[in-house]
């Protein structure tokens, strides 16, 4: 029996030597090689996104009053941009972007902003912009001063003391 154990394993040995004889470069496929670097030639090509503004001030308005600015930006980069997600700060901003469309390198787009306008004194909203860029998020800014809608100031009461 001990001799059968010491033939299959000899055997296996043997089998394994042979086998690992072919050389690893000789395996290498050109049209393979080829494909990877033109892969890795795309991956290099990032795109960029550029803004006309980052921040944008309605000035003061009156609570509940609707309001809505345009984000211009420009594909500053050499691959396709693709914005993939889009949220803001709150439930009363909503932005529209173009969602999955690829963006060529040196076109523009738009990216729209709606804010409700509710809200008292100074209100500011950011809009994080997921795309496809080095940074992987840019920052948006709205800001207004929100006032009652009978036009007066908002009293705030002072502590005793």
């Amino acid at each position: 029996m001990k001799k059968v154990i010491y033939v299959v394993a000899m055997g296996a040995l043997l089998i394994g030597t042979v086998a690992c004889k072919d050389k690893a470069s000789a395996k290498i496929v050109g049209e393979n090689v080829e494909t990877a670097s033109v892969r890795d030639e795309g991956a290099k090509k990032v795109p960029v996104m550029q803004f006309d503004k980052t921040e944008h001030d309605f000035g003061t308005i009156e609570n509940g009053t609707p309001q809505q600015t345009i984000f211009k930006f420009t594909n500053a980069g050499d691959g396709p941009l693709i914005i993939t997600d889009a949220k803001s700060s709150c439930g009363c901003t909503i932005p529209e972007y173009p969602k999955n469309t690829p963006i060529a390198p040196g076109d523009s787009g738009e990216l729209l902003v709606k804010f409700n306008g509710s809200g008292q004194n100074q209100v500011t909203k950011t809009i994080t912009v997921t795309a496809n860029t080095a940074k992987g998020s840019e920052l948006l800014r709205i800001k207004a001063f929100v006032t009652p809608k009978d036009g007066a100031a908002i009293s705030v009461p002072m502590k005793k003391g």
